[in-house]
């Protein structure tokens, strides 16, 4: 199966906070944002793999600025690796208030999905040929996140994550 680069995965998707989408401090609520996030990485994702994907995990999401009424979020999603079956995805958040041109970064989170096949079974993904120093060492983490995923999901022992244990104890 040939490798892809991140940029073949790259979307960025436009949303602009409406009323129906704010809390009744007029901020955006945190569920839409990650509804918002949760569709650009299914597509970044489906790119990647020419498949329908599925999302199997969701990281730690956090928010750093609230996101107002009438800002434009611009959201870009890229796989910053594939395993076997399921990818992961990189999003960063921005916010821009377009009459005054204040643009923060709002949040950042990686998302995992799962290829699937016509009949909904996994399918191997191509994999990811990392090509800047970002592209690189987004790549190199990803096995240290996805071992912590799968401890804190309790589908893999502390004890067998070995990445995870490198990073604590020194070899003897």
């Amino acid at each position: 199966m040939e490798g892809k680069s991140p940029k073949a995965s790259l979307t960025i998707m436009n949303e602009l906070v409406l009323p129906n989408d704010t809390n009744t401090f007029n901020n955006l609520m945190g569920g839409r944002l990650l509804h918002w996030m949760d569709i650009a990485a299914a597509i970044s994702a489906q790119k990647h793999c020419n498949r329908v994907v599925v999302t199997a995990s969701v990281d730690n999401v956090s928010f750093h600025h609230p996101i107002k009424l009438g800002d434009v979020i611009t959201i870009e999603a890229r796989v910053t690796r594939a395993f076997n079956t399921s990818v992961e995805v990189r999003m960063d958040v921005y916010a821009e208030n377009v009459p005054s041109g204040m643009k923060i970064k709002s949040n950042d989170a990686f998302y995992t999905f799962v290829a699937l096949d016509e009949n909904n079974k996994t399918i191997p993904v191509p994999p990811l040929l990392p090509e800047t120093e970002d592209e690189i060492e987004l790549y190199e983490g990803a096995l240290r996140r996805r071992q912590l995923r799968l401890v804190l999901g309790g589908r893999m022992k502390a004890d067998d994550a070995t990445e995870l244990k490198a990073l604590f104890f020194a070899e003897k």
